[in-house]
C-alpha cells in the first residue's frame, strides 16, 4: 500500500507541533511558581496541551487516508530535528555539526523505513 502524501504531511506538522508542545512545557515550567494555580492557569502549559491533543487528531487523521505505520511513525523522528531549531532560536542552544550529522542520520533512517 502506498501511503498519500496528505498522511506524511499530517505527520510532518504534528512533529513540529511536538516540538513546539515541549518547548511550550519547558517555557511554562519555567514560569510557574509552587502554587497549583501557576501550573493549571499557565498559558504556555496550556499551549503545549493544545499542541499535543493537535498531534493526536493529525495522527489520526493521517491513519484515516492510509498508509504503513512503519512509513509514518518514522517522520515524527523529526520532531528531534524540529527541537533543536527552536532551541535555537529560543534558547540560543548552538546546533553543533555532530547535531547536524544526527540529524542527517534520521533523515536517512526515515528513508529507509519508508522503503
Amino acid at each position: 500500500m502506498q501511503t498519500p502524501l496528505l498522511s506524511i504531511v499530517f505527520f510532518l506538522l504534528a512533529s513540529l507541533l511536538g516540538a513546539l508542545g515541549q518547548f511550550l512545557y519547558k517555557s511554562g515550567a519555567e514560569r510557574a511558581n509552587e502554587g497549583v494555580a501557576s501550573y493549571l492557569f499557565n498559558p504556555r502549559l496550556l499551549g503545549g496541551v493544545l499542541c499535543y491533543i493537535a498531534v493526536m487528531v493529525l495522527f489520526v487523521a493521517a491513519f484515516k487516508r492510509g498508509g504503513a505505520l512503519s512509513v509514518l511513525y518514522p517522520i515524527y523522528a523529526t520532531t528531534f530535528i524540529w527541537a533543536a531549531v527552536i532551541a535555537y532560536f529560543a534558547y540560543d542552544t548552538a546546533i553543533k555539526p555532530i547535531h547536524v550529522a544526527g540529524m542527517l542520520l534520521l533523515i536517512g533512517g526515515m528513508f529507509l523505513m519508508g522503503r
